[in-house]
This record gives structure tokens, sequence and C-alpha cells, in this order.
């Protein structure tokens, strides 16, 4: 047997990616770049100074005593190559390699392979739009060789986001409260943080006082919802130029133009969402996903200051796809039907009432969904509605099993799956309180002096665990499906985590609260591929914001479709 996440590959797939392999290699020398080969093992300070890296599975001390992880990413590799060994050289340097890399799940509902095989080029030293436009079209060259001939990609700068940033009078911790949401693609975040910065804090919290200018938080928020093509990038300009913020955006058009004569202009998305991982990319950013697959099946971009992280600086961009992936693109070309109709995951229980209305109210056909019977999947023109546990809707949208889907914030939280939260619907309210039984606040915290730790039951581990994390708060989780509150009363546990929405139930076993976890509410989310392939979502999504109570954001004036507000 074989470990998790890892797996033998027969002769007939062996052959195929060998083949896939050799042609990738032959297209990137017949441009111009040489092969190169990294180390297994990097020592993890250097894997980290470059950066957000991916998770790394593992991890060993050597003799040395030094920390080391078997490489998540031939990057940052490169990067060191570059600012160590090859500082003298003048450059400009052109690499190619082909090599395994180990990866881990970011949580645990996501299956997926740890070993996976990279192919990807670096260019160092060049800069400028002919650069960009090299780098994207030798990445889309390189996927229909692997066999993926379908697939959109995704493009953005992200200059325009810094521009607003710097630019907005805005405290450190508002920037980087920004910069989260864009990196964890949590845009009703985002609407909350530039709604406090305007104005409009949401019910419960107040305006920041150390936000961005109005102005350029409404900039902020509206920019990541500008998708489409040429129009996209003119509703960009429209949008920043009187706050000053064009920056990078005159490359990126001429970036565009010369994709465009290359013939990939119908490929090309202009995203701003996509502009991620700021601390890594400093300019044009993009990635590719298959309308049939729920992970994307590469990205890149250029990354003028990571190589300075290790020695002498210079510019640098790339890109990097998994043989994996753009195989099973292939795949799944050859068998998918044509017009699939769209897969929405929806709640069942308390939420299941509201969300079937949310969703007839923007236009879908529910018919029934109300009385489903025995029945999981209801088929209904144009869209299946898949009925699901609340927390089982991230799973089925992050691994692509469904396109989009409703559920309490507080299952995104828990779960922790990789998707794009993009309308809070305003229902389904409830607050995650830590609660104990009434008059034994002394004894506990007494215990907790002796013992150095504290006892807390819950549904909902992820979510406590980082709850105390963030107070320093030693504690020992107690997991519990239900009845929750019986844990206190019957000396299980000093403490509970758990969810009320009028604190009745709690009253009524003699259950009182010390402290306030998070509020939730229903959100609308959807995979960040599907997001990318499917307009079908981003329509359903701007009808569901219209139609979601206190809705503030407004389309962009002159903005027309395919560019639309999610």
């Amino acid at each position: 047997m074989t470990p998790s996440g890892f797996r033998d590959v027969l002769s007939q797939e062996a052959s195929v990616r060998e083949a896939i392999t050799r042609a990738v290699a032959d297209l990137f020398a017949s441009r111009g770049y040489a092969p190169i080969e990294t180390p297994t093992l990097e020592v993890m300070d250097v894997m980290r100074a470059g950066g957000r890296m991916p998770a790394s599975p593992f991890k060993f001390f050597d003799s040395h005593d030094d920390l080391l992880a078997m490489r998540p990413d031939v990057t940052l590799q490169i990067a060191r190559m570059c600012a160590t060994r090859l500082a003298a050289d003048p450059g400009p340097l052109r690499f190619r390699y082909t090599q395994r890399v180990f990866r881990e799940a970011e949580t645990d509902n996501q299956v997926q392979a740890r070993e996976l095989t990279q192919c990807g080029v670096e260019c160092i030293g060049e800069v400028g739009p002919a650069a960009d436009a090299e780098i994207v079209t030798l990445f889309a060259e390189a996927l229909r060789l692997a066999g993926a001939t379908t697939f959109v990609l995704a493009m953005a700068t992200v200059g325009v986001l810094r521009a607003l940033l710097e630019r907005s009078g805005a405290s450190e911790p508002w920037k980087t409260a920004v910069l989260d949401a864009y990196h964890d693609s949590d845009f009703v975040a985002l609407d909350r943080l530039c709604d406090a910065a305007v104005g409009r804090p949401a019910e419960g919290e107040v305006a920041d006082a150390g936000s961005a200018a109005p102005a350029y938080a409404e900039a902020i928020r509206q920019l990541a919802r500008i998708r489409g093509g040429q129009e996209a990038i003119d509703a960009v300009r429209d949008l920043v130029a009187p706050l000053g913020c064009t920056a990078d955006l005159d490359d990126f058009q001429a970036t565009y133009d010369l994709l465009g004569e290359a013939g990939l202009a119908r490929a090309v998305l202009v995203d701003f969402s996509v502009a991620s991982s700021f601390n890594y990319y400093t300019g044009i950013v993009f990635e590719a996903c298959s309308p049939y697959l729920g992970a994307p099946l590469g990205s890149g971009g250029r990354y003028d200051r990571m190589i300075g992280a290790y020695g002498a600086d210079r510019p640098a961009a790339g890109f990097a796809f998994y043989l994996e992936q753009a195989m099973a693109a292939a795949s799944a070309e050859e068998t998918a039907p044509e017009g699939r109709p769209l897969r929405i995951a929806v709640p069942k229980g308390s939420l299941n009432a509201e969300a079937i209305a949310c969703l007839e109210e923007a236009g879908l056909d529910v018919t029934g969904l109300a009385n489903p019977g025995r029945s999981l999947v209801i088929s209904n023109p144009g869209v299946d509605f898949i009925i699901v546990r609340p927390s089982d809707a991230p799973v089925f949208v992050a691994l692509g099993a469904a396109d989009c889907g409703i559920c309490g914030k507080d299952s995104l939280l828990e779960v922790g799956a990789d998707v794009e939260e993009l309308v809070d619907l305003r229902f389904g309210g409830c607050r995650f309180v830590v609660a104990e039984s009434a008059g034994t606040s002394a004894a506990i915290e007494e215990r907790y002096r002796r013992l150095g730790s504290m006892r807390i039951a819950t549904k909902y581990p992820s979510i406590t665990r980082a709850h105390f994390a963030k107070t320093g708060t030693q504690v020992e989780i107690v997991y519990l499906h239900g009845n929750i509150e019986l844990a206190p009363i019957t000396g299980m546990a000093e403490r509970i985590v758990d969810i009320t929405a009028t604190g009745t139930t709690l009253r009524e076993n003699n259950l009182e609260i010390v402290e306030e976890v998070l509020a939730s509410t229903a959100r609308f989310f959807a995979n960040g591929c599907a997001v990318r392939t499917d307009s079908r979502i981003v329509e359903l999504a701007r009808a569901l914001a219209q139609n979601a109570p206190k809705h503030t954001y407004a389309p962009i004036a002159g903005a027309s479709n395919p560019v639309s507000q999610a």
C-alpha cells in the first residue's frame, strides 16, 4: 500500500506523461530556456524568506539541526540560486524545469495528491510587457501541448491595488486586513472593511477611523469585482485614474494587446480578484482555470523583489503548472457533456427555506426543492440543486462537485475550504459564544491557574482552537456532535463554544455567556475556477447581492458585460 497522497504510475500512463514532458521541454528549449534542477530538500528558512509558500507535508532535522523541507515549489529555489551562485552572471537568464514537488492539503477535508509534477519556466533579468506576454503565451502553449485545450487565463496586475492602498491614508492594520481578504478570496470581508471606511459599518460594528479615505475604499471594493476583456481594463482605468492610481496599468494594457496579437484574446479574462500573494508577486499575475476541474491548472506572474530576499536583486517572471492537473483536464474535456447545468449546493436544516427563497428570488426554477423527499439532487432546467448538510457544502464546492453553494459563515470557517466568498445573504444570523455554568467563573479560573489548561466542549474544533489561540489560552478540545450544553453540567468540560441565536437554550440549562467569538450569517460562495469559467455564477451572485437586505455596493457606471459585480 502506498502512503496517503502518493501513488504508483503504471506503464500506459507513464508513457503518456513521458511524451507530454518531452514535448513541453522541447517547446521551452525552442524559446531559449535551459534546463535546471534543484534539490529535493531545502532549508526551511530559505523557503520562508521568499514570501508566502505552500504548506510542505514533510519536514526533517538533519545532523546539523537545520530544519529541512521537501520542496513544495521550485520557483523559490531558483530565486535563491540566481541571487547567490549566479549573482555575477549578467543575464538575462531563462530556465526550465520538470520536477516533483510535495504539497499538503490546506485542510483535512480536501483530499489531494501530496506529490505532483511541476513544469515551469523562469525568466530572470527582463522586464516590460514583451517579457510578460512571452511568459503568458508560453504558458498557454504548454498547457495545450499537455492536452488541456479549453481553459481561461485569469489575469491582473497587483500594482493597481498596491497604489490604492499606498495613497489611501489607511492604517497598516486596515491595509493588512484588505490584503488578507484578497488572499483568502473573502469579498464579504472586503465589503465590510470598505463599508466601515466609507461610514457604512455593518450592524453591530463601528466605522474604522484608521481605514482608507472613502473614495479609495470604494475603489478597492469595486476593483475585486471587475472582470471581462478590454472593457474591464477601461473600467479599472476609469475607476482609479481620478485617484492617481494607474500604476502598472499601461504596461498591463500593452501586455494584453500583445496577447491579443498572439491569438489569446478569447482565452484571457481580466479579473482583478486574482491579484493576490502581494509579498510574492509585484506586477502581472495570472492563473489557468479549466471549466472541468475544481482547482487551477497552474499560475504565474512577475516577482521582481523575491530574488532580493536571497542576495543580489533582479527582476523576474515565470509560471508553473501541474502535469497531473493538465492531464486530468484533457481527460475531462473528452467526456464532459455539452451544456452542463449549474450545480448549486443547497443546505439542509435551518437555512434551507430562506436559501430556497433567495434562489427563487434570483430567478432560478426551484420546483421540487422545498419537498425533495429522498432525492439528493433536484434537476430543473439549467440547474442541479445538490442537497447537502451545511457543513458539507464548502467541501462539495472546493472539490468541484458543485460550482457554488450556500451555507453559514460558521461552516466556511470550520471547514477552511478554498472557496470564494461572494455575498453575505444576511439571513440565518447567529453568534458563536463561550459559555459556562452560572456561578463557576472563579472555580474555572482557579483551575486554569493551577493546571494551565481549560477543557472546552464544542462541535466546532477549528473555530474554537483559532479563537483561543488569539487570546493565548491553552485549551483541550472535547469534540461532541450535539447537546453541547451537557458538557459543563456533567463536568465533562469547564466551558463550551457553541452557536446561539437568542440564548434561550443556554439560559434554560443555567449557562451564561462569558465571551463572544464571532457572528455568522448565510453566505453565497463559489469554486474559484468555476466563477472564472462560468458567467452564470457571477450573474447569480449579482442577483443575490441585489436582493439581500442592506445591500450597499453598486455596479460600476458604464461597465458592460462581461464586467460584473459579484
